[in-house]
């Protein structure tokens, strides 16, 4: 227990010198983005994701074998906008190889104009979500998507993919002191999950109760104060800042 509560502490608020710096607590804030986004997507843009890719490629199994309320086109896209997502990720990388403060600030920012492309779509088409804003909403948030991936592959912290949380799940349990394991970074796995969970929560209370524009609007806020607060953080060149060894 006290492993845990002390890795919990260094995962939220992380020690002088920690070689992480302050991105873990920054990608959990990504990771409640991306339960919110999903959320959307899923629940208000008809059984599909932006950001989970695998379940978008069962559901195109499902749609082509002639399964109700799935849309082989719309998984299509999805994946579609996430890879060139991916590849503006990856070519961000290489431009601030250096950098990993810059590389987040640059990446969550552009994230910021694509989800707010996405609230602007939904406030002028009054959430009324036809093909063509249904399909708009798919490529800006699967951009989005794609983009905060590539990115995140490219930081290098252990158990913080903000996307996807199979391996999360998988090593909490196959690492973990039952399983004969040195169960190393538990709080922060737990953190993870919870932090998605979370996301999808309110992203899913948001869309039922309010509308499509607002709960994408929490998504923008969440992003652009990602977008500051690391560019504020790493204005001095921190020891974090320097990519992974």
């Amino acid at each position: 227990m006290r492993k845990l509560l002390t890795d919990l502490a260094h995962t939220l608020a992380p020690p002088r010198g920690d070689r992480h710096g302050p991105l873990p607590p920054l990608m959990l804030t990504l990771t409640v983005v991306t339960g919110v986004v999903d959320a959307v997507s899923y629940l208000g843009l008809g059984h599909v994701f932006v950001a989970n890719m695998t379940g978008n490629v069962v559901f195109l199994g499902f749609a082509l074998a002639g399964a109700d309320g799935l849309s082989a086109p719309a998984s299509v896209v999805a994946v579609a906008a996430f890879l060139a997502g991916a590849v503006a990720g990856g070519r961000s990388a290489v431009r601030f190889a250096a950098h990993r403060g810059r590389l987040l600030a640059a990446a969550t920012a552009f994230q910021a104009v694509l989800v707010a492309g996405a609230v602007l779509t939904a406030a002028v088409s009054d959430d009324r979500v036809g093909d063509p804003v249904r399909y708009t909403l798919i490529v800006l948030l699967g951009l989005a998507m794609g983009l905060q991936n590539a990115v995140v592959r490219r930081l290098g912290v252990p158990d913080l993919t903000t996307t996807v949380l199979t391996l999360t799940l998988t090593g909490l349990a196959a690492d973990s002191a039952s399983a004969g394991g040195a169960a190393p970074r538990p709080g922060r796995r737990l953190l993870s999950v919870l932090a998605m969970f979370l996301g999808a929560l309110a992203g899913a209370l948001l869309l039922l109760h309010t509308d499509l524009t607002l709960t994408l609007g929490l998504a923008l806020l969440l992003l652009a104060a990602t977008s500051v607060a690391v560019y504020r953080l790493s204005a001095a060149n921190a020891a974090w800042t320097r990519p992974p060894d």
